[in-house]
């Protein structure tokens, strides 16, 4: 028997339908404000913003050895991370993780504001704080668009949902390294001096801070920016003196417009 063969190729098996994985890819949410009266946010101009990538990148790059030290001696005085990170209110009360040399022993647990003599903190880590040094990881927060050079003091979540609500908009604008009551009102000696630490904080100098900070925002120029970066290290290496704080009994200020 002659055997035919067919030159009829068998059509391949059909795979079942694989679905497209970036079809199937949920976009991430943005964070909800933890602060509803900040919105909308006021973000800074693109000079601002320009000024902020600049900076942060020839002071990264000028410093990275000095930075690798302090990390290797915070990780060893504390006892955990070199980097504390901790969730703060930003532009439009959106948090965002903010970024310092951590200064405090691990563990230890206490009120949200860092009075002088506090015993959570290393003896490096009080050197730290009292020069600023801490602070330097967040230019990684200012590169990323976290924070900006000069601005309000990035607040704890849990301290900004206790702020008087006639003070809620201060939390519209992006937070900074630095900035007017950053410079202008060291409050540790005051501080040190109440029982209730936060509750002071929040009832006395938290209206004080944000009226100082409102002088700026209302005209937020580069020129004026340029100057606070310069009282800030005029400030760092002693040659610029804060005045102290005087409770008021009443501190006056004007909401933006």
């Amino acid at each position: 028997m002659l055997s035919v063969r067919s030159n009829h190729r068998a059509a391949p098996e059909r795979q079942p339908h694989q679905p497209n994985m970036a079809q199937l890819t949920v976009p991430a949410r943005r964070p909800e404000p933890v602060v509803p009266a900040a919105a909308p946010a006021v973000r800074p101009s693109l000079s601002r913003r320009l000024l902020d990538i600049t900076v942060a990148i020839a002071v990264l790059g000028l410093i990275w050895p000095f930075f690798l030290a302090l990390a290797v001696a915070a990780r060893r005085s504390t006892g955990g991370s070199a980097i504390y990170r901790q969730r703060r209110v930003g532009a439009g009360g959106v948090p965002f993780t903010l970024l310092k040399f951590r200064s405090m022993r691990v563990g230890a647990t206490g009120p949200e504001v860092t009075a002088p003599g506090d015993g959570r903190v290393t003896r490096l880590g009080a050197l730290l704080r009292k020069t600023s040094i801490d602070e330097l990881p967040q230019l990684v927060n200012v590169l990323r668009g976290d924070m900006t050079l000069v601005g309000p003091r990035p607040e704890t979540i849990a301290l900004a949902t206790r702020y008087p609500a006639e003070l809620m908009f201060i939390f519209r604008y992006r937070p900074g390294m630095t900035g007017p009551s950053q410079v202008l009102a060291r409050d540790e000696r005051v501080l040190g001096q109440v029982q209730d630490v936060e509750n002071f904080y929040l009832t006395e100098l938290v209206p004080h801070r944000v009226t100082m900070d409102l002088g700026y925002l209302r005209n937020p120029t580069i020129t004026w920016t340029l100057r606070w970066l310069a009282d800030t290290f005029l400030y760092l290496i002693r040659v610029a003196r804060p005045v102290p704080f005087q409770p008021a009994k009443e501190l006056v200020f004007r909401k933006e417009d």
